[in-house]
């Protein structure tokens, strides 16, 4: 593997200086505002994130208040962002902060690695960001760069491809301005740096960047085949008893654990069979109609959904019965609903 370029951070820095997007995380920061702020862009846009992270720190100003915070409450304000073992973990964190570190975060990058939900590149970017520490942050953004920059031959999902490149990062950082180096590194891999055709005419590395120099710099970096995703069939039902709607919780473990969804079950079920299932719930049911069919996609699943709104002559305790406000406020409903939520 090539040397990264010297000095990175003598063209970097300038370029982010005037290039550098307004996002609320980078006003008033603080070491709370970062680490959750690179929590919630684990697996998120940036765009689908902003939003939350306001109304969050609206809700949750301080380490003190998340861990005072009930979970429901936290997996409330995060829905709709997905993975939400980010928000679980982000409020036992928070708990600990409190017992071990006084409620302030530690400005130590093995410390704050060992809270739950921190690896190597929160760590990185929350010791290097809030805390002035010489600690890369090396997510897929920055391998993408610095296998462009090297036109690196191995495949950046090589742990020790990583490793080399977070060494040869860290031994670049400029003393004083490491928080801007990070965020600088970060900015050009998300705006300039992009996967597929990369815009380098803006990039500040260009002249330093051998794929650049090529006439096909989308060729890199060099990844691994993805498994194909697994595909399961689910069918979803709207149960209506008086204006109500059934709502159920998940198991405590597992995908989307602890979250309330609407009655659903494996396999892609007939207007009779549909029947007979609620039927066997105790709903009684009236009548259905179907509404309608969504996917939803997770990491490693798809979701492909038939949906059912039935009409209850009776309201099992099984369930929860919820009005619209309570849907609104009390019960956290992942995104993977959200096709069928619209629909009350």
């Amino acid at each position: 593997m090539e040397k990264l370029p010297d000095n990175l951070a003598a063209a970097l820095l300038p370029w982010y200086e005037t290039a550098a997007r307004d996002l609320p995380w980078r006003r008033d920061v603080t070491p709370y505002r970062v680490w959750v702020s690179e929590i919630m862009l684990q697996q998120t846009r940036i765009e689908a994130a902003r939003s939350y992270f306001e109304r969050f720190m609206a809700a949750l100003p301080t380490v003190a208040h998340l861990a005072a915070a009930p979970e429901q409450t936290v997996l409330k304000l995060w829905e709709g962002l997905g993975y939400y073992s980010r928000a679980r973990n982000l409020h036992r964190a928070a708990g600990i902060i409190m017992e071990k570190y006084g409620g302030q975060l530690p400005a130590d990058e093995a410390l704050l690695r060992a809270l739950p939900g921190v690896g190597d590149y929160t760590a990185g970017a929350v010791a290097s960001i809030a805390f002035g520490l010489p600690t890369p942050a090396v997510d897929g953004n920055v391998l993408r760069l610095c296998a462009r920059l090297t036109c690196c031959p191995d495949s950046i999902g090589d742990g020790r491809v990583k490793a080399a490149f977070r060494q040869a990062l860290a031994e670049q950082y400029p003393p004083g301005r490491c928080g801007a180096f990070t965020s600088a590194l970060m900015e050009l891999g998300e705006t300039i740096c992009l996967p597929g055709t990369p815009d380098c005419g803006a990039c500040p590395l260009e002249k330093r960047c051998r794929a650049a120099r090529t006439e096909r710099p989308w060729d890199w970096p060099v990844t691994g085949s993805k498994k194909p995703r697994r595909i399961q069939q689910r069918t979803v039902f709207i149960l209506e008893h008086q204006g109500r709607i059934a709502l159920t919780q998940r198991p405590d473990k597992g995908l989307l654990a602890g979250l309330w969804e609407f009655p659903n079950t494996e396999g892609e079920l007939d207007e009779l069979a549909a029947l007979c299932q609620a039927d066997r719930w105790g709903c009684e049911p009236e009548g259905l109609e179907p509404c309608g069919r969504a996917v939803h996609i997770f990491t490693h699943l798809e979701w492909h959904m038939t949906g059912w709104r039935v009409r209850c002559a009776r309201a099992p305790e099984r369930f929860v019965w919820t009005d619209a406000a309570q849907r609104q406020t009390g019960y956290p409903i992942p995104s993977a609903f959200r096709a069928y939520r619209q629909l009350l």
